[in-house]
């Protein structure tokens, strides 16, 4: 079938019809935002046809794929179980407050500071040992002057009452001095639980210790003071919930866990470009801590690959890492895939089992450098150097493991990624761009053919705009590229459409490359989004329902393309959290994830859905983020996608009412009989602004009903997400 009609509107005969009715499902929608603009086909009676006899290529175990980097302590906070910032001593330790940091300023996200170690007694007493430091450029020295305790403390820990805590110190010191190590939860004599060790020695020792918190604390400290003669030395210092799993936290992990996601992609993004994989493989407390220069923050390299891969095994998905090809080498490259997934017998493999790893990873998919294309990425090049350095990555990654498959990083150019004279000269004539320097995917294409899969694809999106082509080609040329943007209105509608029309734009995009290169499509080379995110105002703001929306809008239209679009990665995967430091919930993205991921299976088959109400003409005029036609299925206003199941033996359809109307349709169904009794699932909520928090009750949830009824109009509650499960007869 033609590329672009493979799910055609044509009508077999003898269709099958048949009507279901969802009892109950009317909610009071009290306070939704600005009304819906309005188009004629949204009041005609909807009627919906499905043809299982048109088919697209099944659904991957990709699709729902999530993507995490080191941003600051995010990895730490969110995943990881430490308790304790700067456990290896980056920062020197002073008794000055420390500066507010801003993400301008040098400091990574706002919101996002990392706790520091204060001295207990003189600040003087406290000096950092650079001749022989235990792990990385330095280890404090704390000298002691008889009964004083004098050390160092880190406050701002959570504790909850009654759970017990576990960690070490690497120590050492003079033998007639005295450590004590108290995790303290109040102001009173009790209000603390202390360790003591004595004997230490002149060598580094490892001493465990574990408490027992006997209040709830958000603002807890950790305390390390020594009294006698001479000093001592820290090395490094651990302190986890005992609960942790494999040092994970297991309440964040049980709820990834729940999304199904198939994948997860490990550990790109720009933090990689300057990380050295080595760094993050050996005994965690003697892995240096290293500057991430890209995010300004200091990491540990406590979680590093072989931690990436128990995540992976703990969360039930499929590792797909990226390797460093900024100020990385092929060399490297190679021997990271031999320390993956090497046999024991090779020399990376024998290391890897040396560190308690002995079978192989067998991580299949492999994506060389991050956004190389990149003015912010260290270590960028040329399109037409990159290319080079993509084939030699190439050649010794894959002579390191031939069954590897590579994945391109690549950027297919828009107009909002224009520039200067480009900008001005073509922003208007994107066919002018192809074969260009800025055409970074087509020259992967032409010059790195045969060395790649894949080609990526990232894409990130704020609500509130939309690029003017006219405007941005009369720009000052030194002007940046965010100054085409118009801010606009958008309805909720229209606010839950605006990035499924990138997914949109770039399927139409990929389309055109398929015909500059026939080879794509004979060679079967796929298309990986796998960074994407819809930002939807600050960066911090809460996931509510309207996200919810958008992303499930967003999900369909991914799921349209399977032909081609085989993969997919959402920034981040712990973004689909509400956490603290001690607890976490599931937030409104999430359960969509969860949803979707639940709902369909890898294996599952699209089937082609066609309707009577065609998504309306674009608003403004085509170009920059507004693709020829607006994405959505000809079901206006619902936005809806159907799939088999594996089996064949239930129907999958899912419904995005992002209206805020009950809305109804006639199901018509060609080429397979429907059974009775279907089920529901259904994510909504009182209203738009509805989320989901830790330590407050649901706002927005996941509810379940039967379907009982043949006689009516198929129903979705306003601004809901609903996937139907029909039974198929044989």
């Amino acid at each position: 079938m033609a590329k672009g009609n493979l799910f055609s509107a044509r009508r077999a005969r003898g269709i099958y019809r048949t009507t279901f009715v969802v009892a109950g499902l009317g909610i009071a929608c009290a306070g939704l935002a600005a009304a819906q603009r309005t188009d004629a086909n949204s009041a005609m009676p909807l009627a919906v046809t499905i043809n299982a006899r048109q088919t697209a290529a099944p659904t991957s175990k990709y699709e729902f794929g999530m993507f995490i980097e080191h941003i600051g302590p995010l990895v730490y906070r969110s995943l990881w179980s430490e308790m304790l910032d700067d456990r290896k001593f980056y920062f020197p330790i002073t008794a000055a407050e420390p500066q507010v940091q801003t993400a301008r300023q040098g400091g990574g996200f706002p919101g996002r500071q990392s706790r520091k170690w204060r001295p207990v007694g003189p600040g003087d007493a406290v000096t950092m040992d650079k001749s022989q430091p235990f792990v990385g450029d330095q280890s404090p020295r704390i000298s002691l002057d008889g009964s004083d305790p004098r050390g160092i403390q880190q406050s701002g820990l959570s504790l909850v009452k009654g759970k017990r805590y576990v960690g070490h110190i690497w120590l050492k010191g003079t033998p007639d001095s005295t450590l004590k190590v108290a995790l303290i939860w109040g102001e009173g004599a009790a209000d603390r639980e202390t360790v003591s060790f004595t004997h230490l020695t002149r060598a580094y020792a490892k001493r465990p210790f574990n408490f027992t918190a006997k209040a709830d604390s958000s603002h807890a400290t950790l305390e390390i003071t020594g009294t006698g003669t001479g000093d001592f030395h820290i090395g490094t210092a651990s302190l986890m919930p005992a609960d942790n799993v494999d040092g994970f936290r297991p309440d964040t992990i049980a709820l990834l866990r729940q999304l199904h996601s198939g994948m997860w992609r490990l550990p790109g993004g720009n933090f990689l470009s300057d990380w050295s994989w080595y760094n993050g493989v050996g005994p965690r407390d003697k892995r240096p801590p290293t500057y991430d220069y890209a995010w300004n923050a200091m990491q540990s390299n406590d979680v590093g690959m072989d931690e990436f891969m128990t995540l992976c095994k703990l969360i039930g998905v499929e590792p797909y890492i990226t390797v460093n090809a900024g100020f990385g080498d092929a060399h490297s490259a190679a021997e990271e895939v031999e320390y993956m997934n090497g046999p024991a017998t090779t020399r990376l493999g024998a290391e890897r089992a040396r560190n308690g790893h002995p079978e192989p990873y067998h991580v299949k998919y492999w994506d060389i450098g991050n956004e190389p294309y990149g003015v912010w990425q260290l270590g960028r090049t040329d399109l037409k150097y990159y290319v080079l350095k993509h084939n030699e990555f190439a050649a010794a990654m894959r002579k390191a493991d031939p069954s590897i498959v590579l994945l391109a990083s690549g950027n297919m150019p828009l107009p909002m990624d224009l520039s200067g004279e480009m900008r001005a000269k073509d922003v208007d004539n994107m066919k002018a761009v192809e074969g260009t320097p800025e055409d970074w995917t087509g020259g992967e294409i032409e010059h790195s053919w045969g060395n790649f899969s894949g080609i990526t694809q990232h894409w990130y999106a704020r609500p509130g705009q939309r690029f003017n082509v006219e405007k941005a080609k009369h720009l000052p040329l030194d002007a940046p590229t965010d100054a085409g943007y118009d801010k606009v209105e958008q309805t909720p509608l229209e606010f839950a459409r605006y990035p499924a029309n990138i997914v949109h734009l770039y399927a139409q995009t990929w389309q055109r490359y398929e015909q500059r290169f026939p080879q794509l499509e004979k060679n079967h080379i796929f298309l990986s989004i796998d960074e994407y995110a819809y930002f939807g105002g600050a960066f911090n703001r809460a996931p509510d329902l309207k996200m919810a929306l958008a992303y499930a809008t967003t999900l369909n239209e991914m799921l349209r393309h399977t032909d081609f679009l085989r993969m997919s990665a959402h920034t981040m995967g712990v973004s689909t959290l509400d956490y603290t430091p001690t607890a976490a919930v599931l937030n409104t993205t999430g359960l969509v994830y969860k949803l979707y991921g639940n709902s369909f299976v890898p294996g599952s088959i699209p089937v082609a859905l066609t309707g009577n109400s065609p998504q309306p003409t674009p608003q403004y005029p085509i170009g920059g983020d507004q693709p020829e036609t607006n994405s959505g299925s000809p079901t206006y206003p619902l936005d809806m996608f159907a799939a088999l199941t594996p089996d064949h033996k239930y129907l999958t359809i899912a419904v995005v009412n992002a209206t805020n109307s009950e809305r109804s349709f006639d199901l018509n169904v060609t080429g397979m009989r429907l059974g009775a009794q279907p089920a529901l699932w259904q994510i909504t909520g009182k209203d738009l602004q509805a989320a989901d928090q830790v330590g407050q009750a649901p706002q927005v949830t996941i509810t379940k009903n039967t379907v009982s009824g043949l006689e009516h109009k198929l129903s979705v509650a306003p601004v809901s997400i609903s996937i139907f499960r029909i039974p198929v007869e044989p």
